[in-house]
């Protein structure tokens, strides 16, 4: 059991690789697609996801303003609290910067949550990025404070989106529609108000990435 545990924390850390079944062809054949990050990212929030995509047989690649290890946080209202204690998470390491994506090679994206949006939504290859999957009306997916990097890009004008309530503001000055709901799907948008929604909405955008990875094939 305690090798067991150890081999589980050096897998999220990044220090060990996963075990699979895959050979090198379906591993060089999986689909990639783009967890956005950076520091004080929600842990919870970003490696829930992670690690849906592995198991769905697609290569999450984590992207950062720099490609460096990024600390992530933890979030939640404590009993008596009306306002988000943190605490210090595990680490993330992100395999390209912003600058270096070319997202064209990518089936889709996921702007996770956690104080992280707020300081990197100004970053100009982010917008471009972001833009980039709206305009060719991709799988995107967002939870938490994700929503303030879709809405600084621009990209969220009429669109129906869930978030934490404290960014309804975020959403709204520029154009969106809030949904105080667990899972909000607008066409190729899926969102979900924080990780406790991650039952809800993620299943949705999980087959939207299937559909896109199929209609590929064909």
């Amino acid at each position: 059991m305690k090798i067991r545990i150890a081999l589980l924390v050096l897998v999220l850390l990044g220090l060990a690789p996963l075990a699979s079944a895959e050979t090198p062809q379906q591993a060089t054949n999986r689909e990639k697609v783009l967890i956005i990050v950076g520091d004080a990212t929600e842990t919870v929030d970003t490696l829930y996801p992670y690690f849906r995509l592995i198991e769905g047989g697609y290569e999450p690649v984590v992207a950062g303003p720099e490609k460096r290890r990024f600390q992530m946080v933890m979030h939640e209202v404590k009993p008596g609290w009306t306002i988000t204690k943190e605490w210090e998470g595990y680490t993330i390491e992100a395999k390209i910067a912003f600058k270096d994506v070319k997202p064209e090679q990518y089936l889709g994206i996921f702007f996770s949550g956690g104080r992280a949006p707020e300081y990197i939504r100004d970053n100009p290859d982010l917008i471009r990025i972001t833009r980039y999957f709206f305009e060719k009306n991709k799988p995107i997916a967002s939870v938490c404070h994700g929503v303030e990097i879709p809405a600084r890009a621009g990209c969220v004008k009429g669109r129906r989106m869930a978030t934490v309530p404290k960014c309804q503001f975020d959403l709204e000055v520029c154009g969106g529609i809030f949904v105080n709901e667990p899972c909000v799907v607008d066409g190729n948008l899926v969102s979900g108000r924080t990780f406790h929604d991650h039952g809800q909405y993620m299943g949705k955008w999980m087959k939207m990435l299937d559909d896109a990875r199929d209609a590929k094939k064909k």
